[in-house]
């Protein structure tokens, strides 16, 4: 009689202790995840049936500098771009249908002929040959990917961002390739921009430093030799044991401590900033105030700082209207430079204790207060200031942030420029117009009514499927109406002064073209306003006589975000 077989086990590390039975090995247990030099291996595609899938794989394929060998009988006829590929000699075809012995036969003469990798693209119909491949895979440790079943896979490929030297896999281990997608795609906007350069410059200041770190080691053992110690043993000297203070370091043993200085740098150092780190900074002696001297001994690169500027769009005024990355530099600032526009509740969320200047701009005087305004920046970014200049709306919608972007790159600071909800679009919808509208409006224009150095702008012919938003032209809109009656501009077409959108003491003046005039002559004016014309401005709210007036506007969300910032100030 037989004696029956004792259970196998698995023992994965004797320092550790663990040992699993092969039937209760933990059914989830993390893969190891692999970045694999595939330059010159055969990669095998079984199949044609999923066409675009198949394609995807050969693409990869060939991206990593692999061969593609396509397996399919010769009755499947290629995808147009496959048959591009294998007109080209990337891509070699094998017009017959799979037989085990490929996987043998079409590798590479080095390994007797195996195929490095196969990746089986068939439908469910091929169950039995899907398996077969497989186990025959796994016995050959052949490594084998097959679509709609991980249970027949040896890896699974992950859904994949590269950069230059940057890579950045995602797997959901075979739970859906959308959501590793997804996934994927929410790490990489949390990345700086520049995360390319960043590997790239700390590649090679690794490189550098070894190698100049190696030459030194080579000259401090060459002296030793002429001194006649060259045995291990003379080596270890009294010196051995004695403590060596970092601010009494010679010049060539505080160079041999830039790798680690470099490894603390690369965990504690902003990301993006890594880019910019050179050798000289590395090298750069420690200066002997306690401070810095217990952030050298934590091996924490301290360069001087450098300043920083962010236009930044504060929107049309209400705070809930304010962006989340807007109230971020907003807490972050050292000094803000704002328009004279931006309203007292986005104001009162400047913190206490940073510096304000309001811009000082009257008619007569708006380029000079410019000027000063750019030259009270750029004081503080050369004394190492994080600077924000805040603007009204949006920072690029006739608020010369243009203009201010390359003042600033030109005197050697890039700056951030951050979006604002601009009131050419936000108080068309806080006045119940639509801008576009089916049958009505299928296109907006934003335009100015003050030209450079208050002249009238170049006009624009009607278009009545079309909702006018004119910013800056209340205050001389007896000259503006005439020119657009010119210009063809329908008298009767609804129009709708709105001022101070989205704050407390928002008004909307409805009423028509003919009439804004006498309007503004009626009930004043009431800046920032902006006019808004066109059949848009009827949809919603229908006007049954020659003018109506609404007051106020309740930021409801306001009040919420201000009690949440004024807890998180305390």
């Amino acid at each position: 009689m037989r004696r029956p077989l004792k259970k196998k086990t698995v023992n994965c590390s004797k320092r550790l202790g663990l040992s699993y039975p092969l039937s209760i090995l933990p059914p989830k247990m993390a893969k190891l995840l692999l970045a694999d030099n595939c330059q010159g291996q055969i990669h095998l595609v079984v199949g044609l049936e999923h066409l675009s899938l198949c394609f995807a794989r050969i693409k990869s394929i060939l991206e990593v500098g692999a061969t593609p060998v396509l397996v399919s009988p010769q009755k499947t006829t290629l995808l147009n771009s496959l048959q591009d590929l294998r007109t080209q000699g990337t891509l070699e075809v094998v017009d017959q249908t799979f037989n085990i012995s490929h996987l043998t036969q079409l590798g590479r003469d080095e390994v007797d002929n195996v195929v490095d990798k196969v990746f089986v693209v068939l439908d469910s119909q091929y169950g039995q040959l899907k398996k077969d491949i497989s186990d025959q895979c796994k016995k050959l440790r052949i490594p084998v990917s097959v679509v709609d079943s991980p249970e027949l896979c040896s890896f699974t490929l992950l859904s994949t961002y590269a950069n230059a030297d940057f890579q950045l896999g995602v797997t959901t281990n075979g739970k859906g390739c959308k959501l590793a997608s997804r996934i994927k795609r929410e790490l990489v906007s949390t990345l700086p921009s520049n995360i390319d350069k960043v590997c790239e410059n700390i590649g090679n200041l690794r490189h550098r430093i070894q190698q100049e770190d190696k030459d030194q080691l080579q000259e401090i053992y060459n002296r030793l030799q002429l001194l006649g110690e060259d045995e291990d043993d003379a080596v270890q000297t009294f010196r051995l044991n004695q403590l060596v203070e970092e601010f009494n370091m010679t010049k060539e043993q505080k160079k041999l401590q830039r790798t680690r200085w470099l490894s603390q740098l690369v965990e504690y150092y902003p990301l993006g900033k890594l880019a910019e780190v050179s050798v000289d900074d590395l090298s750069a002696a420690y200066r002997e105030s306690s401070s810095k001297a217990e952030n050298a001994q934590n091996g924490i690169l301290n360069p001087a700082k450098k300043g920083s500027i962010s236009l930044v769009g504060a929107g049309p005024g209400a705070v809930s209207l304010l962006t989340l990355g807007a109230l971020s530099e907003i807490y972050s600032a050292d000094l803000i430079l704002a328009d004279k526009l931006v309203p007292t509740q986005v104001l009162d969320l400047i913190p206490r204790g940073t510096e304000v200047f309001i811009a000082r701009k009257f008619p007569g005087n708006a380029e000079a207060a410019q000027q000063e305004l750019l030259s009270k920046g750029l004081a503080a970014l050369d004394a190492g200031k994080k600077v924000i200049r805040l603007k009204q709306g949006d920072p690029y919608i006739f608020g010369r942030g243009g203009e201010e972007y390359l003042f600033f790159k030109s005197h050697g600071y890039k700056p951030l420029v951050l979006p604002g909800i601009t009131s050419a679009l936000a108080a068309p919808v806080l006045s119940q117009i639509p801008a576009t509208h089916r049958d009505v409006a299928d296109q907006v224009l934003i335009c100015t009514g003050t030209g450079r150095r208050g002249a009238l702008p170049n006009i624009p012919e009607f278009v009545k499927s079309r909702t006018s938003v004119f910013l800056m032209a209340l205050h001389r809109i007896v000259e503006l109406l005439p020119v657009l009656f010119e210009k063809g501009w329908d008298p009767k077409v609804p129009a709708a002064i709105v001022e101070r959108a989205s704050c407390p003491d928002q008004r909307v003046i409805r009423t028509t073209l003919e009439n804004v005039g006498l309007a503004v002559q009626e009930f004043g004016s009431r800046p920032p306003g902006l006019l808004v014309v066109g059949y848009s401005c009827g949809i919603i709210e229908k006007l049954e006589k020659k003018w109506e007036v609404v007051e106020g506007w309740d930021d409801i969300g306001g009040s919420t975000i201000l009690d949440t910032v004024s807890h998180l100030s305390k």
